[in-house]
């Protein structure tokens, strides 16, 4: 398998869309119950930052930033979003997006990433820290999937470089 990482174009959208159902369907990825129409989708992520990871013509994977908050304060402070399809987990694809999307990150001049992850996706809680992300947090009962109230833990990664001085 030759992995190549790049830029998530509008032609990728039907495999993302499949790749982020895929996530969903685990019931440890998200609080959404399916996945957007792209022009919904595409309104809530920031366009500088989204990738693909790309085994020949397939998407095995996609990481994208979506902004916390429209304030201006608020404007280095993005939220991360990184799924991976299932035939391809397990394989450091996860890892391989999420530092690309941190270089990506920081040269848009993004200077803290956050992750609202549910502990029951020690994967997902892995990737993270291993990148740099430290637990701030568990949100409990933060909302309800399935009928069931959910915890979500709460990790952020500051950039070293940006928003320094």
């Amino acid at each position: 398998m030759t992995i190549v990482i790049g830029a998530m174009g509008p032609e990728d959208w039907d495999q993302v869309r499949s790749i982020y159902r895929e996530g969903i369907a685990t019931g440890h990825a998200t609080f959404e119950t399916d996945a957007p129409p792209r022009e919904k989708w595409d309104a809530a992520h920031l366009r500088e930052a989204r990738l693909v990871a790309r085994d020949g013509d397939a998407v095995i994977g996609w990481a994208a930033l979506s902004p916390v908050s429209s304030r201006c304060v608020y404007a280095g402070v993005a939220e991360v979003s990184v799924y991976v399809s299932a035939k391809a987990r397990g394989r450091g694809i996860g890892r391989v997006l999420l530092l690309e999307l941190i270089v990506a990150s920081e040269r848009q001049g993004i200077w803290t990433l956050q992750a609202g992850v549910f502990p029951e996706n020690r994967a997902s809680l892995e990737l993270h820290r291993g990148c740099g992300f430290r637990e701030v947090g568990r949100r409990e009962r933060l909302g309800r999937l399935g009928g069931l109230w959910r915890d979500v833990i709460l990790l952020e990664r500051r950039s070293p470089t940006v928003g320094t001085t």
